[in-house]
């Protein structure tokens, strides 16, 4: 029996996992929207980002999960974003080894400063370092606490570290 491809997808990994990128693929070939949680955080302006308080945060991505058909990225691991991990069909927790994220901050860094390759921030040799750090951090600290805080949510997450994992995983549709 063939089940239907899940329609509320969230995808967490760390920095330089692949989230956005397989949020655009899987976007693209499914036809489901797709929000990185980066843009419900921060309000988007040419002159400068601006965050949202926790309770305008709520608001805006509790707009995206009333749609019912929704792929949401991001690494965000605070209270806010508790019940999109909840109401998701299936978390796609991306464990990309810790060198491939490593080189792939620093092709993404390059990339963005020669103009190929657009940012939604100014891509400063401070967020470069900041990567650095939010990486390492997630290795320790925020994978094993996403483990911990969604223990009972284990049956509907999907570890990938490899390609083949999620090529196995999309087989099944």
């Amino acid at each position: 029996m063939t089940i239907g491809f899940p329609q509320r997808i969230h995808i967490i990994g760390s920095v330089g996992s692949g989230k956005t990128t397989l949020a655009r693929e899987l976007s693209k070939t499914y036809q489901i929207p797709f929000y990185e949680l980066d843009n419900v955080a921060w309000i988007r302006k040419y002159s400068g980002d601006i965050r949202r308080t926790d309770e305008e945060k709520k608001e805006h991505l509790q707009s995206i999960l009333q749609t019912n058909i929704w792929i949401i990225e991001g690494i965000h691991q605070e209270e806010w974003v508790v019940e999109s991990f909840q109401q998701a069909d299936c978390i796609i927790f991306l464990n990309t080894p810790y060198p491939i994220r490593v080189f792939r901050i620093m092709k993404r860094f390059m990339k963005q400063k020669i103009g190929i390759e657009k940012a939604h921030y100014q891509p400063t040799f401070s967020i470069f370092f900041k990567m650095f750090r939010w990486n390492k951090r997630f290795e320790q600290k925020g994978k094993p606490k996403f483990f911990k805080q969604q223990s009972d949510l284990l049956n509907k997450i999907l570890v990938v570290q490899h390609k083949k994992d999620l090529d196995h995983f999309l087989q099944q549709f």
